[in-house]
């Protein structure tokens, strides 16, 4: 037997302390590898996270421009489209004003027309008076010609176009809503009609 003071239980005991110490020393060292590797992960996961963030942000940002850059458009193509309406309708008022500058000019010479053409309805009228108020009508007539003026065409009755004052029967040479007798021209400028002839109209 040896005594535990031998050099031998010693020996022994030194190799069991190293060896517990080695053991000791490499469950630290794999106990350090393990939360560094568990810190590293973490790391990584929380810079992922970051960075998704920081995407998903960036992506929010830009949808965010983009809706914006959406919406500045549709507000320009609104205005920009209102802006042609109203230059439209100006060029449409400025033509129509145009077009139609001499209706209340021809209005006020329609009834000196009548007037001349009743005159010359007048027995007696010497040759030269006649003539005279022929020239006056006819440059009247022509004059209001010029502007776009022009009398009612009075074939058959157009209630847009006549007044029928008076109806008389039809019959088989005359047939119905054909005009028997216009009793007053009627004038229209361009398409607008300035006055309906008033006619008599079989019926």
């Amino acid at each position: 037997m040896y005594s535990i003071y031998s050099p031998f239980f010693i020996v022994k005991r030194k190799e069991r302390i190293l060896q517990k110490f080695f053991e000791t020393k490499d469950k630290k060292d794999k106990l350090d590898e393990e939360i560094q590797k568990e810190a590293q992960e973490s790391l990584e996961e929380t810079v992922q996270e970051l960075e998704q963030e920081e995407a998903k942000a960036e992506k929010s940002e830009l949808d965010l421009a983009n809706e914006k850059a959406e919406e500045f458009e549709n507000k320009y193509l609104r205005a920009h489209a209102e802006m042609q309406n109203i230059q439209r309708r100006a060029n449409e008022e400025r033509q129509s004003l145009q077009r139609y500058r001499s209706q209340d000019l021809a209005k006020a010479i329609l009834p000196s027309l009548d007037n001349l053409e009743r005159a010359l309805q007048v027995e007696g009228l010497t040759d030269d008076v006649k003539k005279g108020i022929e020239m006056v009508q006819e440059s009247l007539v022509q004059a209001l010609k010029d502007e776009g003026v022009e009398e009612v065409a009075t074939e058959s009755f157009d209630p847009n176009l006549h007044m029928a004052v008076q109806t008389v029967s039809a019959d088989d040479d005359h047939p119905a809503d054909t005009i028997a007798q216009v009793l007053q021209k009627g004038y229209k400028l361009h398409e607008r009609l300035l006055r309906p002839a008033m006619v008599v109209v079989y019926n």
